[in-house]
């Protein structure tokens, strides 16, 4: 039982060692420098920031190290949160524009009336009753959900009308589809603003939680998630007339949108046809630049093969008609259709800067919000705090260590040693898995490093203690060593499965600082056994295979 062949202890110690070597870059690099992240244009250039290449950084260790959280390294944290009535709003709005379209479509065509919301309802009146049959087979479809569940709800008012409004069930799972597109749209972009290891998670139903170390203006944050990026192509209603459109005054079939400041239109808004255009979700490429021919910064866009061919359509049906761009629900430029645009892209302009053009670069190759979110927290985590957090977790683990370590070598003499040493690999074992990992380690991290020092200097005691009885009762070294070892492992893998669990479970169901314990805590129980009853197991090995001793000192 304690022989260990050439081949078992070159890979033990090959296995430790390199994962030592793996927790020196942390070791010898200080935990907190100061945070190079500050704004979109200064963590990445422009192609970089469309593209989410990660380039060249000689700034970065080529080296995998411990990341710090946001209690440690500092940075920023926000809460976002977000209105259910938008997401109705913009429901109701993609329910409109898919009816009349179905009904259009409809071979023969149903003939109505045009649409109204009220009351997050959606009517509409047929030419004819008879078609109350064929419009509710033709609207079945777009009522149903993914599940086969019924999301809208179909009714007839005074024989002609329609009625459609949505189900309870289909406004649930309308928030919840919309808050789970808006988590990976704000974790997108801010991937490509160059952060290393940000926390976004979902807060109850409506709320999102941020958190972005190493960040220290939160401003550059919310500039960015702040964008929802809904970007919309819509024809400009020729028929208006600009003084309607300054009181307020929409047509029929029309909407007024106001000019972004310094869109230099001239004018203050502008009225578009509601339905018809082209939405942004079509994109799949936007790159800020400079147009060579007046050397002004515009963000080039593509679009994808579906919306191209809608593009292009919208295009050569309109020459000569003005359209607007609309960014979240602001007119940016109105130009004209000179000619037909065929090649799937298009340049937005804008009086934009660099940085503007940029950061909206980055919210449209991200993708649009689904829904907007407002910030209503949000604090700064400084370094300094965080420095000072690692110098205390520092200092308690040292003195705990040096006070186990003189106790153990006091009470064991040479098994005290090797556990001494195990507990050295123990830690180092545990921080190159961290950075190899690429986890993050935070305040109560540090928390469960020191608690993995506890379970790793039980371990040791579990086995020495085990060894002194057998040898109380007459056992000769060799089976003393071997009966305390065997015995000694039932008890620390019983009582460490249980802490496994324990942890598993803390990380799964866990988030933010709970999650950061789970960590260390699942990895910390693995190393702490494997140091104490595999590594010092093969050192008493070597050391009695070598010295023969008739007795032992425990």
């Amino acid at each position: 039982m304690l022989e260990f062949p050439l081949w078992k202890k070159i890979s033990l110690w090959v296995f430790t060692l390199a994962m030592a070597a793996a927790a020196l870059p942390s070791l010898v690099q200080p935990f907190i420098a100061e945070p190079e992240v500050a704004t979109p244009v200064e963590a990445i250039d422009a192609g970089d920031a469309v593209t989410g290449d990660d380039g060249d950084d000689d700034s970065e260790s080529p080296f995998p190290q411990v990341n710090l959280g946001l209690d440690l390294a500092g940075g920023s944290h926000l809460l976002l949160e977000a209105d259910p009535a938008d997401v109705a709003l913009q429901r109701l709005e993609n329910m409109e524009e898919a009816v009349e379209a179905a009904l259009r479509n409809a071979t023969p065509e149903i003939e109505f009336g045009s649409t109204s919301r009220n009351n997050g309802q959606l009517s509409l009146i047929l030419e004819t009753s008879a078609d109350i049959d064929r419009a509710r087979g033709v609207l079945e479809p777009l009522m149903m959900g993914d599940g086969l569940q019924r999301e809208w709800d179909f009714s007839v008012d005074d024989g002609q009308r329609i009625v459609l409004e949505t189900t309870d069930s289909g406004a649930e799972q309308a928030l919840n589809t919309a808050m789970e597109g808006a988590v990976e749209v704000v974790r997108r972009r801010i991937d490509l603003l160059g952060t290393r290891e940000p926390t976004i998670i979902r807060q109850g139903d409506t709320r999102i939680v941020v958190q972005v170390p190493g960040l220290a203006d939160p401003q550059a944050l919310k500039d960015q998630l702040g964008q929802t990026a809904q970007l919309e192509f819509k024809l400009v209603d020729q028929q208006a007339l600009q003084t309607n459109t300054d009181a307020g005054v929409a047509g029929a079939g029309s909407q007024i949108f106001p000019f972004a400041e310094g869109a230099d239109e001239g004018l203050t808004a502008i009225a578009v046809k509601r339905l018809g255009g082209i939405r942004g979700d079509s994109l799949i490429d936007a790159r800020a630049g400079v147009d060579q021919r007046n050397n002004e910064d515009v963000v080039n866009i593509t679009f994808d093969q579906q919306g191209g061919q809608r593009f292009a359509k919208l295009s050569t049906e309109n020459v000569g008609e003005r359209f607007a761009i609309i960014l979240d629900g602001e007119v940016i430029s109105a130009p004209q259709f000179n000619e037909p645009i065929l090649g799937g892209s298009a340049q937005i302009s804008g009086n934009f800067t660099a940085e503007s053009a940029n950061q909206l670069a980055i919210s449209l190759q991200s993708g649009a919000l689904p829904v907007p979110l407002t910030v209503i927290e949000e604090r700064t985590v400084s370094a300094e705090l965080g420095e000072q957090s690692i110098r205390s977790g520092l200092i308690a683990m040292m003195i705990g260590s040096l006070a186990v370590i003189a106790l153990m070598m006091a009470t064991y003499g040479r098994f005290g040693v090797y556990a001494t040493i195990a507990l050295v690999f123990n830690v180092l074992i545990l921080l190159g898995a961290m950075a190899i990992g690429n986890f993050t380690l935070t305040l109560p991290g540090i928390a469960g490093f020191v608690l993995t020092v506890g379970a790793a200097v039980d371990a040791n005691v579990l086995i020495n203690e085990r060894i002194r009885e057998e040898r109380k009762r007459g056992r000769k070294v060799i089976t003393a060593v071997e009966n305390g070892y065997k015995e000694a492992s039932r008890a620390i893998y019983d009582a460490n499965i249980t802490n496994f669990i324990a942890g598993a479970l803390l990380f799964a169901f866990g988030s933010g600082p709970i999650r950061g314990f789970a960590v260390v805590l699942v990895i910390g129980l693995v190393t702490s056994v494997f140091t104490a009853l595999t590594l010092t197991k093969m050192w008493v090995a070597g050391y009695l295979s070598a010295k023969r001793p008739k007795d032992i000192t425990i």
